[in-house]
């Protein structure tokens, strides 16, 4: 209740006790509703609050009763990267990363999937070819690995740090950059026909604002 200036001065009494009163009802109505949980204060604004999870920490009680305390999100810190889904050409490994999301879907977390394609952490078979056959090798990986998760999985980081730091706002030099300007399209559209109900991201650092790295990454994504 808002009270006018002439309703107070008529009735400063009554003005008192309501402002007290309403001032005791927000707190008590503030301490009520108050977060205990990092995950539970994200929710009341509408969002998550993730963390990234290795596997080998999941036998530490203690790491898990944090993890499962306050966190709604969970990535995969490497499990779910080319190197440990894909070690030999053809030849997928999932054990680590179901154990991830088998954890987090066990106790109610939603899992976001890191990474599909980077320049960084590539087999030693990847990182051998180039060009055309490393293009075809690397949808396969993207079609393999997300399919193999298809409906688990609540968003994918599809492709990773592919922008160079710096001022050009271009395209960080790769081997998967080296296969063609339309690679991250390509990925995307392979993630896409994998799976179709999980959201799809870009995920790079130094982004947060506006400057040229963020508006080379928003131009490619208009150009989609």
């Amino acid at each position: 209740m808002k009270l006018t200036s002439r309703s107070a001065s008529l009735i400063p009494l009554v003005a008192t006790v309501s402002a007290a009163a309403l001032g005791a009802t927000l707190l008590v109505t503030a301490t009520a509703n108050a977060a205990t949980t990092l995950g539970a204060a994200a929710a009341q604004s509408g969002r998550y609050f993730g963390t990234a999870v290795a596997a080998g920490k999941l036998g530490d009680s203690t790491y898990v009763n944090i993890l499962n305390t306050e966190f709604t999100m969970v990535t995969a810190e490497n499990e779910m990267k080319w190197d440990a889904t894909e070690p030999n050409r053809g030849q997928f490994s999932y054990s680590a990363g179901d154990r991830i999301l088998n954890h987090a879907v066990g106790n109610g977390k939603r899992v976001r999937g890191h990474a599909l394609l980077w320049h960084q952490q590539q087999p030693g078979w990847a990182q051998a070819l180039s060009g055309a056959e490393l293009r075809r090798a690397a949808i396969n990986h993207v079609t393999q690995v997300a399919t193999h998760y298809r409906g688990k999985i609540h968003s994918w980081d599809v492709v990773n740090e592919a922008f160079a730091d710096g001022g050009s706002g271009g395209r960080r030099d790769s081997n998967l950059q080296r296969t063609g300007n339309d690679w991250i399209e390509e990925a995307f559209r392979a993630a896409r026909a994998a799976d179709p109900g999980a959201k799809l991201c870009y995920n790079d650092y130094n982004t947060d604002g506006i400057n040229p790295k963020s508006t080379g990454i928003y131009n490619m994504v208009r150009d989609f």
